[in-house]
């Protein structure tokens, strides 16, 4: 176990509700971290929702190639890398696998892939008939959510739900699956 706090690179493409559901943690000391370095896809409300939390921000627009991702992770000394939220695909540097972490909103590996993110998840979760959704952290790999699945958290789908109520009640589970997995492989290192 880390007794010093672990360096968290955290990259994300939009509202940064994961990031900052992660800095509330540690700010709590449930998380034994510290986020080094967020990395957004694009300038979005959750660079904003950083800088305000005095969180180190970089802005690197579309795919990160592997070199630049590794250089960046290196500098920051990254013990974990967390995805976000963060829509680009990662081409994992080779002293990074196992150490890259996503978490989907839904039960891989049902409604995941290309093209499955955010409320398109949700819609088709809706449109299967199924009752209940959840979500899953996985390791990244050099494909959208084929990782190893490393923990689930379910909730039901109840019905009259719409994306906007099911994926509410998705979040909040991931607001509990996220920190817990992060504390479970920093425990692991």
């Amino acid at each position: 176990m880390h007794s010093h706090p672990a360096n968290l690179v955290v990259l994300l493409s939009g509202g940064g509700r994961t990031l900052l559901n992660l800095q509330d943690r540690i700010d709590d000391a449930s998380l034994n971290a510290r986020v080094s370095l967020a990395i957004a896809s694009r300038h979005c409300v959750g660079v904003d929702r950083a800088r305000a939390r005095g969180l180190k921000t970089t802005i690197i627009p579309g795919r990160i190639p592997r070199d630049t991702l590794a250089k960046l992770l290196d500098d920051a000394h990254a013990d974990l890398v967390v995805l976000a939220g963060y829509l680009q695909l990662i081409e994992v540097p080779e002293q990074y696998r196992g150490k890259i972490i996503n978490i989907h909103p839904a039960l891989l590996p049902a409604f995941g892939g290309p093209g499955m993110f955010g409320h398109h998840v949700h819609e088709a979760v809706l449109k299967s008939g199924a009752t209940e959704s959840g979500c899953t952290v996985h390791l990244v790999d050099d494909r959208y959510d084929s990782g190893r699945i490393l923990l689930q958290r379910r909730c039901p789908v109840l019905p009259g739900d719409t994306p906007d109520t099911l994926a509410a009640r998705v979040f909040e589970q991931e607001c509990l699956a996220y920190p817990a997995a992060i504390a479970e492989l920093l425990n692991v290192r």
